[in-house]
């Protein structure tokens, strides 16, 4: 086998190596990078409370490109409440309903400072990466989810989302989800009046927010990973066949040369 043979067998062991380790390795490498991204917002109210002011704000405004941030909507962490109602924000920030301002809101000294993920999203973004360690040593028994399925666990949060987008229309807290007045009438009254108005712990639309992200998570990691499970398994075939081809050639091209 002369310089050329060897060179061209290095690299495409090198490509394989390579290949291999990528193929084998996606599911840590998807749970450390896409677990950075899920939990960085949890480090705003954090940097906020031990004074590091410029990168809590820093990861707020990054975020906010991706989430509405929404106070009402959202969990406080180092204060006297987890959530605060639409009023309480309004009155240590400013008396309106215009979303744009009062997603400005990111918290104080005594009200502690907002996650910069909504309810809906920590919700959403963190079931898929628990969802994704969860199925890890369960990967050889499950079957990808079917499509009916997987939209069966997305309708929930298309319905929610929707219904609170189409309430938001008439104003931030003057619209039908905001009092819930038709699930009132449709449970008889039944639960108490905090259940159905507002979006504090324990009310309907917190519940249906965190429900709605938790099963379209499960239906994420369900459909895709057992189809990147599949496709890695395949590939790795691919690869040792594709590898013992090229061997063959080069042993074809030069059946006098030695080793």
């Amino acid at each position: 086998m002369n310089s050329s043979d060897v060179a061209v067998v290095t690299r495409s062991a090198d490509t394989r190596s390579i290949g291999e380790w990528l193929s084998s390795h996606w599911l840590q490498i998807f749970l450390v990078v896409y677990g950075i991204w899920v939990f960085t917002p949890f480090l705003a109210p954090i940097f906020m409370v031990i004074g590091w002011t410029g990168a809590g704000k820093a990861i707020y405004f990054i975020y906010s490109f991706f989430c509405h941030q929404l106070p009402e909507r959202s969990f406080f962490l180092f204060g006297e409440k987890s959530m605060y109602s639409l009023n309480e924000i309004q009155a240590v920030w400013r008396d309106t309903i215009n979303p744009m301002i009062l997603r400005q809101f990111i918290g104080n000294e005594s009200m502690g400072w907002k996650i910069a993920w909504s309810d809906r999203m920590i919700s959403f973004y963190t079931s898929v990466w628990v969802f994704a360690v969860l199925w890890r040593p369960l990967r050889r028994k499950i079957k990808p989810l079917a499509w009916w399925g997987f939209v069966l666990l997305l309708l929930p949060l298309i319905m929610d989302g929707g219904t609170h987008t189409l309430s938001d229309f008439a104003g931030i807290g003057q619209g039908f989800r905001d009092t819930n007045q038709w699930l009132a009438i449709l449970t008889n009254n039944s639960f108490p009046a905090t259940f159905y108005a507002g979006d504090a712990l324990g009310s309907f639309n917190s519940s249906m927010r965190f429900i709605s992200g938790l099963l379209a998570g499960l239906g994420i990691v369900w459909l895709a990973f057992p189809y990147f499970f599949q496709t890695q398994a395949l590939t790795q075939e691919l690869d040792q066949l594709n590898y013992g081809k090229v061997l063959e050639q080069i042993k074809n091209q030069n059946p006098h040369s030695s080793g």
